[in-house]
């Protein structure tokens, strides 16, 4: 079977990492990049320590409007989808990448897949939450996390071709935990003590694009006693030098570059507490047992909320102090999320259906 992989951000090359590995097993693979994250901090250093497949594509799109950036990975997706034809085009997530990849395969002769199917925040002011409605409506074949996920296809009427498979982020972690030990050194290079400092990230446009939110998320970790790490996201950059912020976070915080995965996962193993607006560190911390404070008012993975390791704060400063004081504590240790077998399992439904 020939299979054309969409992937364009940093979730998803982690992603990709584990499905492609498995996928080349048995399937041709073409793994097309948009460059939607063209950072080289964000994109490259993925793809070399995961020892993820160059991408046989970099469409460079780069960051533009949603609608330009869009309709520009849908022209020249377009023409590779007609060049390569391949029997499933592999969308993950929930980026403009992934809904550029869907329009054009639904569009066309060739089947969709769509990894992370029927994940819903429930808040349509979100633009990944529109992406990945409307990628789940025209997908043929339907890869979900979680039982919950499966629910949410079947209460919008998607029935058919629908496999839970489980979270290949989990299939992801299990490996990268595997590979950073005994290689990242992050933990000496900043001098930090195990268990002894929070890990935070802020970067999506709710509290990045509004001063008010951005403000009272660096003021309640400054408040902190703890050492708080910062790995600071362009746009986060970006937004607290426009609002006259930045001379407060490098005073109070310790901001840093983005780091590879690998780093990034240390980071997260070896914190007290995490604090968030991703909906893949959400996870991550759940895997890894850390306690989770999340800076939205709604969550696509319900789950983590549920066995207590995740609360949900929003930019409410004492809703942030509370969380950061009497730190969320998962009382479970069920795997809602599958065994780390997600890759093995969707390669296994590509195989039954080329034959």
């Amino acid at each position: 079977m020939n299979v054309l992989s969409v992937v364009g951000a940093r979730p998803q090359f982690v992603k990709a990492f584990v499905v492609s590995r498995e996928l080349r097993t048995q399937h041709d693979e073409l793994l097309v990049h948009t460059g939607q994250h063209y950072d080289e901090e964000l994109s490259d250093v993925f793809f070399e320590e995961l020892g993820i497949p160059e991408p046989d594509f970099n469409l460079g799109i780069g960051s533009k409007s949603h609608a330009k950036q869009t309709a520009q990975m849908m022209t020249d997706l377009e023409d590779l989808v007609d060049d390569y034809d391949p029997d499933v085009v592999l969308c993950y997530g929930d980026t403009n990448s992934t809904l550029a990849a869907a329009l054009v395969a639904s569009k066309m002769d060739t089947q969709l897949a769509h990894v992370e199917a029927g994940l819903r925040s429930f808040n349509r002011e979100m633009p990944e939450e529109v992406n990945r409605i409307l990628t789940d409506h025209v997908s043929d074949i339907l890869f979900t996390p979680s039982e919950r996920a499966v629910g949410h296809l079947e209460s919008e009427g998607i029935t058919e071709n629908v496999h839970n498979v489980g979270d290949v982020m989990y299939d992801a972690l299990l490996s990268a935990r595997e590979k950073a030990t005994g290689q990242s050194t992050i933990l000496e290079d900043l001098a930090l003590e195990d268990e002894e400092y929070l890990l935070a990230t802020v970067h999506r446009p709710r509290n990045t694009d509004n001063r008010e939110r951005l403000e009272t998320i660096i003021a309640s970790l400054a408040a902190d006693p703890r050492r708080v790490v910062l790995p600071a996201h362009p746009r986060t950059l970006d937004r607290l030098e426009r609002y006259d912020l930045l001379e407060t976070a490098e005073d109070e915080l310790t901001l840093i570059d983005p780091v590879g995965y690998l780093d990034f996962i240390t980071l997260q193993a070896d914190a007290e507490i995490i604090v968030t607006d991703s909906g893949g560190i959400q996870k991550e911390a759940f895997f890894l047992d850390v306690p989770c404070v999340t800076l939205r008012e709604e969550t696509e993975w319900p789950e983590t909320v549920d066995a207590g390791g995740n609360v949900l704060v929003g930019a409410n400063a004492d809703a942030i102090e509370r969380a950061l004081t009497n730190p969320p504590q998962s009382s479970s240790d069920a795997r809602p999320y599958g065994d780390g077998t997600a890759a093995k399992q969707i390669t296994r439904v590509l195989r039954k259906l080329s034959t």
